[in-house]
């Protein structure tokens, strides 16, 4: 089964700036080949509902390891089984009907 979803992991006790665990978490999903799309809050994720949670579990181990003591992470997600649907189908979907108007 495929699945998108909206990343947000926030590491606690490690500082202020996120930046270098965002770093860390973007190349554990690349090398796990997953297409992703980073934005201001987050990332947007989709692949095979396996393959992207064992990389969400990456993704914490990585941020303990980099001293991290406590990590909270929000997770919207969406599947479906009538069709297939990427991140780029549900944008240009957007973009249609904005044009439109």
């Amino acid at each position: 089964m495929k699945v998108l979803i909206d990343l947000c992991l926030v590491p606690l006790g490690g500082g202020m700036s996120l930046s270098k665990y965002v770093a860390a978490c973007h190349e554990i999903i690349k090398a796990a080949g997953l297409k992703h799309q980073l934005h201001a809050n987050g990332t947007n994720i989709e692949g095979d509902y396996d393959l992207v949670f064992q990389t969400v579990k990456k993704c914490h181990e990585r941020v303990h390891e980099m001293g991290a003591p406590r990590i909270h992470t929000n997770i919207k997600m969406g599947t479906r089984t009538d069709r297939s649907q990427t991140m780029a189908d549900k944008m240009d979907s957007v973009t249609q009907k904005l044009s439109k108007s």
